[in-house]
């Protein structure tokens, strides 16, 4: 059940994403189901790869670049679908920041 809350309140996450920053567009809550999973999807499969491909430069960036393997699942996933789209880099650099932090008021809310 929990699991099934934290998807819905992801997907919650991703559309005000969409609201506060314009240029990451979803165009419905069943889009932002579908891209909250996938990003889930990613940052359970590819993203501990990523990290562990990128281990030397994280330690020389003091970990700052995994803000940026963030922002490639992030704009990865809008990629892979066509409900939700982000428009450059950046775009994903800047909404990955946001959802990562709504994502921190949902596992906060949420509890252990």
């Amino acid at each position: 059940m929990r699991l099934i809350i934290k998807w819905l309140l992801s997907a919650v996450a991703l559309l005000t994403v969409a609201y506060l920053y314009h240029q990451v567009q979803v165009s419905s809550f069943g889009s932002a189901l579908i891209a909250a999973a996938v990003i889930g999807f990613l940052n359970t499969i590819v993203r501990p790869v990523l990290v562990l491909l990128t281990l030397p430069v994280t330690i020389v960036t003091l970990g700052l670049f995994l803000f940026v393997v963030n922002a490639l699942m992030f704009w990865a996933a809008s990629g892979l679908l066509d409900g939700f789209h982000v428009n450059s880099f950046g775009a994903a650099l800047i909404g990955s920041v946001l959802y990562s932090l709504l994502g921190v008021v949902i596992e906060a809310a949420l509890g252990k």
